[in-house]
């Protein structure tokens, strides 16, 4: 021991014959010892030596017992006594993985365990609760700051000492035994402690305690059962000792058949020769059978295994260990705890859990503290259901609040288990606690249900109205059987999962057998991206609305214009909560009438009428009070005749360049609310999938140890998807056969009759099966879906796929003679070409070229292999060269020299082919020669893209200052230095080189251009995005969407932290891990370069760390979805291709604000007189020519393409154009980008006609 602390130690007295002799320092000497705790190691090594010394018992107790009136000193003890007691865990941290810091682990934990066996005393527990007692007397005014700490201090130092867990070594106590903690409550209960436990939980001025007293309580009672404490001083019950026959005879059985068994071992020969022998059938190492050494008569038990060692189990593969840690205490503790119960239920516990509910929901606990809210939940209300049911003792916890808290929490714990990896089994014990909670809501819930009180009876029907409708409340058990890990979660676990969903299961059909049709809530989640476009409303026809008309006035006198009690309640014209003025509140609801007619919906509309006439009476805008049916059937045939100004949601124009970044990348996620009918039975179809059905079998497997009501759980869910549904070849599976054999063959089979029957019942219906199916014993090897069990009873398809869609022979006549008639045609594509024109218009494409090979007309499928649509320009001719040439000599001397060119040319080609040849031929030097000139003076923006002339324009033309000059230096416009425009441009047009080169390649080859900044070629993206196409088709938009924000998401935080590192993709829905296991799912990640689990050790696909936030937002952007199935870059128009990949001009930000020193009037004044000059010059240039046009984004030929702008990191504004801006001011630039792949009305030969949108980095702003 230090000899510091030692001293330390020494200083505080001596205990002499009972008496305790304190020293003159003593409190001195206590305050050094806290000192020294809050400066040692990580070891704790001052905290072991002070446990080693028993500084508690032979110093600390004996202080506050003998000299508890020195308030000054009993502080100071029960300070250091605090700090002493706290638990390993929280010294520590977590439970040490290194043998050096677990060997002081548990030398601590020991120590806490002799700490706990000294507080054993009545004596020490009688000054706590005596100084605990005088402090609660006094009032909130005369209570100081230091009262309310040793209150806290007294009540932490208790918890403490509650919460040092037993040894098991030391404490081999049988049942009904008085362990150390027994004997610490015992001596709680003397002292009167419990006493006030329950004046704190009760006390309204006393809520700050809350927490604490919930935590003293839960540890007092852990060992304790509810069933326990019920039967405690009690006779046992006829069920009780029913139970206990039955396990008796078990196990007499189990004896007598062991004794048989020992019987026939026995052998009749001489024990001296013991003989050799042949199994037959059985194969040794070799080709011969086994040769047999031992006792014929125990032949049958031979297995090849015996003698080997055992293998080792991974330790990730181990089943999860139980906690039992409940025990039978002695009669005298269990009767006290008992009463403590009773009392602590009829006057403590609705207040305390509505404090800490409070609590929780303010999030003013600490962290995992809802865990004691949720175990006193569970505990008291399953002690007041075995003690004669009171429904107003635990009303606070019997609600709707109730389900939503404990369901969100399951949830919350499930997915922190599969993120929190390391602590895993940790929540799962907190995952194991909510649904005990809610299990016992639900059997509170199932008691109310049985109660003779009509009052009580009709809240149970209200709480399962309300988690029998909610979708949440539904799903919950089939998720946590999906999601069942043994490696988790313990076989505790799963025997209260698999109880819990047989009685929710039975109490929903309950509810259902005394209802005709049960409406329940559905769900839906509806991503869809934000548009700012107008809302179009679809205009119909006069004989439509007199057809509409009609119909909606046939309904209401029918009806006779009296509406339902609960459609004139459920109609809200007003809403009060609403900023939208009450003049366009009452436009509205005339446009709501109108739809409702419109849907011919006219007892709604006649009701919103009605209740619109009561909150805006005035002008008789709807009617008159007193107003006639006839006159109100005028007044809606009016409204719906009406022409109303139905406003229209403009397209926002952000003032700021990031934010209207961030509107065109919005998502909005919507979710769908709506309803439908409940079948009972298209429920329990949800439960008949081989990942639920596991669960089970993995707690059959124990049967000889589940209770009774575990059994029939089991059977009940495994006989619901067996014979309810038809669906006992699912069970026809190895494992499940020999749990049945183990089963069968066991000698207490008797008293598991009810599992006996159905084990029998999947047998024989095996055996049927066979006599059928030959393949049923292959079968049994692998676990089967749905589709799996009904190939298996009803035959299996061709090549395991769909079935071959048949041709008639007059379909087959039709398409011989259309193939004949057109193949000699120059058609592109004679198959796109007949597929209008057959009778039958569900054929498809590949439909039409299998059948065609089958009948012999073309040899092969490649001879009808889609034509390669794209500019076919390679190589330049002669003609060319000279055209280039000459276009160069007119325009040398342009501002924009290469724009003047690509406007003028004939073929049309791209930017960096253009500029390589005119480098060949030797008209320039140097590619800067071909950069755009800039002016020094203004950086206005030119025309209507924003083209700004060159330097030696502005200066030396001797032309007068434009109006663009004119505001430029009104408004302080000035460019940046030529040095940086350069660069950019030269980036630019890097970028484009590299993108035209491998443009020419794919030209080439396929007819098409690549863009060297996607992921992978046109063509893959094409091929992600047929592939994604398809599996929206097949019902997977959900999946895909999930997929498409991944790669965004992971895509924002590579740009935001610099760095990247592998991304797992971990589904959480039941939609999105089916999708993950599906192949074509699968090949579709594959195409997007996502990386499958590599080994055993990864359970998740995961986006790769070499791809870039770009490649990620492409790869993104190639999942959204399309009217129209994509069919590659092949397919698009002529230059499509070209078009569409290629990367609009770029030019420099030239908005920087400056002064230049002129007034704001006179600005103001100037811009005024120049902006309607400019308008009224523009109606007379309204005609112009679209060549002559500067605007690159107007239409040329009169076939504009459809640019797709290119993602970029940098975030971009989109300028509109002076001259669309004029035509149009009210109207936002819109830009299409669904462009018809196959449409044959464009010419292929036609040269491209490109637009361009023009961009302006905002870098220099950031």
């Amino acid at each position: 021991m230090n000899c510091e602390l030692l001293a330390t130690c020494s200083a505080l007295g001596y205990l002499e014959e009972g008496v305790y002799h304190k020293e003159f320092d003593c409190l001195e000497s206590v305050k050094d010892l806290i000192r020294y705790l809050r400066h040692e190691d990580d070891t704790r090594d001052v905290r072991q030596q002070l446990g080693a010394s028993q500084i508690i018992q032979n110093d600390l107790l004996p202080i506050i017992v003998q000299h508890g009136q020195d308030k000054t000193l009993f502080d100071a003890c029960i300070r250091l006594m605090v700090n002493l007691t706290q638990p390993a865990m929280l010294c520590f941290g977590k439970v040490p993985d290194d043998p050096v810091f677990r060997h002081h682990f548990l030398e601590v934990t020991s120590h806490l365990q002799a700490y706990k066996e000294a507080f054993a005393s009545e004596k020490v527990f009688g000054v706590l609760s005596e100084t605990l007692y005088n402090l609660l007397q006094l009032d909130w005014e005369h209570r100081q700051e230091e009262d309310n700490l040793l209150i806290e201090r007294i009540l932490m130092l208790v918890r403490n000492v509650l919460h040092v867990p037993a040894d098991p070594n030391e404490e081999k106590k049988v049942d009904d035994d008085a362990s150390i903690h027994d004997r610490v409550l015992w001596a709680l209960h003397m002292s009167g402690f419990d006493d006030l436990v329950k004046f704190l939980s009760s006390a309204q001025s006393e809520q700050q305690w809350s927490m604490h007293v919930l935590e003293i309580i839960s540890l007092m009672f852990r060992d304790q059962t509810p069933e326990a404490l019920v039967s405690a001083g009690q006779a046992r019950s006829a069920e009780e000792k029913q139970r206990d026959a039955q396990e008796l005879e078990a196990l007499r059985q189990r004896e007598q058949a062991a004794k048989r068994s020992r019987t026939l071992q026995r052998g009749t020969r001489h024990s001296r020769f013991g003989g050799s022998f042949v199994i037959q059938g059985l194969k040794s190492v070799g080709e011969k059978d086994v040769i047999y050494h031992q006792k014929i008569n125990n032949f049958k038990n031979y297995t090849h295994d015996s003698g080997k060692a055992v293998r080792r189990v991974p330790k990730r593969h181990r089943q999860a260990q139980e906690c039992n840690d409940k025990r039978r205490s002695a009669l005298n503790v269990r009767l006290f705890l008992r009463e403590f119960c009773l009392d602590f239920l009829e006057n403590c516990y609705n207040h305390l859990m509505y404090l800490v509910k409070e609590s929780l929901i303010r999030e003013q606990t600490q962290q995992h503290d809802e865990t004691y809210y949720l175990w006193a939940l569970s505990f008291f209300m399953a002690f007041n259901r075995g003690n004669g049911f009171r429904a107003e003792f635990v009303s606070e916890t019997m609600s709707i609040r109730a389900f939503h808290f404990i369901e969100r929490n399951i949830t919350n714990y499930y997915e922190m288990m599969l993120t929190d990896r390391k602590e895993a089994v940790s929540w799962s014990r907190r995952m194991h606690l909510a649904l005990k909670a809610y299990q016992e809501l639900l059997l509170t819930v199932n008691e109310m249900d049985q109660s003779k009180d009509e009052t009580i009876r009709q809240s149970s029907n209200v709480i399962k109205s309300n988690i029998f409708y909610m979708m949440e409340y539904r799903e919950i058990f089939v998720t946590l059987l999906r999601k069942f890990d043994e490696t988790k979660q313990p076989r505790s676990y799963v025997k209260d999962l698999v109880e819990t969903t047989h009685l929710f299961l039975r109490m929903l059909e309950r509810f259902c057998k005394g209802r005709k049709s049960l409406m329940v809530q559905k769900k839906r989640v509806k991503r869809r991206k934000s548009k700012g476009g107008k809302k179009t409303v679809t205009e119909q026809t006069p004989e439509a609305l007199s057809e509409t008309w009609k119909i909606v006035e046939e309904e209401l006198r029918a009806m006779e214009f009296k509406l339902s009690l609960s459609l004139t309640e459920s109609v809200v014209p007003f809403d009060a909560t609403s900023e939208t003025p009450l003049e366009e509140q009452r436009t509205e609801v005339m446009i709501r009438v109108q739809d409702a007619l419109l849907n011919r919906l006219g007892p709604e509309a006649l009701g919103l009428l009605r209740a619109a006439r009561e909150v805006w009476p005035e002008g008789d805008v709807f009617g008159s009070p007193d107003v006639e049916p006839e006159e109100e059937l005028e007044l809606l045939k009016q409204i719906l005749h009406a022409n109303l100004p139905r406003s229209s949601a403009p397209e926002p124009v952000p003032d700021e360049e990031d934010d209207g970044a961030e509107f065109e990348e919005e998502e909005l996620e919507t979710i769908q609310v709506s309803e439908q009918e409940f079948n009972f039975l298209d429920f329990i179809k949800r439960f008949a999938q081989p990942t639920i059905v596991r669960p089970y079998l993995h707690l059959l497997k124990t049967y000889s140890k589940n209770t009774s009501h575990t059994n029939h759980c089991i059977a009940r869910m495994l006989h619901r998807v067996a014979v309810d549904l038809k669906m006992d070849a699912l069970l026809f599976q190895l494992s499940v056969f020999h749990i049945f054999n183990k089963l069968l063959s066991d000698p207490a089979a008797a008293a598991f009759s009810e599992l006996v029957t159905f084990a029998k019942f999947v047998v024989r219906g095996f055996f049927k099966l066979v006599a059928q199916n030959d393949k049923a014993y292959v079968e049994l090897l692998f676990w089967k879906n749905v589709g799996a069990v009904r190939e298996m009873t009803e035959g299996y398809t061709k090549d395991g796929g769909g079935k071959k869609v048949a041709w008639t022979e007059e379909e087959e006549e039709e398409l011989r003679k259309l193939y004949e008639e057109h193949c000699d045609s120059e058609v592109p594509d004679i198959i796109e070409h007949i597929l209008p024109l057959l009778s039958n218009s569900n054929r498809n494409r590949r439909q039409v070229v299998v059948q065609l090979v089958h009948m012999g007309l073309v040899s092969g499928a490649k001879e009808l292999k889609k034509p390669k649509k794209g500019t076919g320009i390679v190589l330049w001719t002669e003609e060319q060269e000279e055209e280039l040439q000459m276009l160069f000599e007119e325009f040398k001397d342009s501002d924009d020299i290469l724009g003047d060119i690509l406007k003028k040319i004939t073929a049309k080609r791209s930017r960096a082919r253009i500029v390589d040849k005119l480098l060949s031929l030797g008209l320039v030097s140097d590619r800067r020669e071909l950069h755009k000139k800039r002016r020094g003076t203004g950086g206005g923006r030119e025309g209507g893209g924003g083209r700004a002339r060159g330097k030696s324009a502005g200066k030396s033309s001797g032309r007068g200052m434009t109006e663009e000059e004119f505001l430029s230096q009104l408004t302080g416009e000035f460019p940046d230095s030529d040095e940086e425009d350069l660069d950019r441009e030269e980036e630019e047009e890097s970028e484009e080189s590299e993108e035209e080169e491998g443009g020419d390649m794919e030209g080439t080859q396929n007819g098409g251009l690549m863009n060297s900044r996607n992921i992978a070629t046109s063509s893959k993206r094409a091929d992600v995005s047929a592939l994604a196409w398809a599996l929206r088709q097949e019902g997977m938009s959900g999946p895909i969407q999930w997929l498409q924000n991944c790669l965004n998401k992971t895509a924002n935080y590579r740009e935001e932290d610099g760095m990247s590192q592998p991304v797992p993709l971990v589904p959480l829905t039941e939609e999105n891990e089916d999708a993950m296991d599906n192949r074509s799912f699968q090949k579709l990640l594959k195409k997007l370069g996502l990386r499958a689990p590599a080994d055993e050790q990864e359970s998740f696909w995961r986006i790769p760390a070499k791809i870039t936030p770009f490649q990620l937002r492409v790869a993104a952007a190639s999942l959204s979805p399309s009217e129209a199935p994509p069919t590659g870059p092949e397919e698009g128009p002529s230059g499509s291709t070209e078009s569409r990949d290629q990367e609009p001009d770029q030019e420099p930000d030239q908005d920087p604000d400056q002064d230049q020193g002129t007034s704001s009037e006179q600005r103001t004044q100037a811009l005024r007189a120049l902006l309607l000059e400019r308008k009224r010059k523009h109606h007379n240039t309204d005609d112009a020519a679209p060549v002559s046009n500067p605007n690159p984004l107007e239409e040329q030929n009169g076939s504009p393409e459809k640019p797709s702008v290119k993602t970029s990191t940098k975030r971009r504004r989109v300028l509109d154009e002076d001259k669309e801006n004029e035509n149009d001011s009210s109207t936002p630039m819109t830009v299409e980008t669904n462009v018809d792949v196959d449409s044959d009305a464009e010419d292929l030969s036609a040269p491209v006609k490109r637009r361009r949108k023009m961009v302006i980095d905002d870098d220099d702003d950031e």
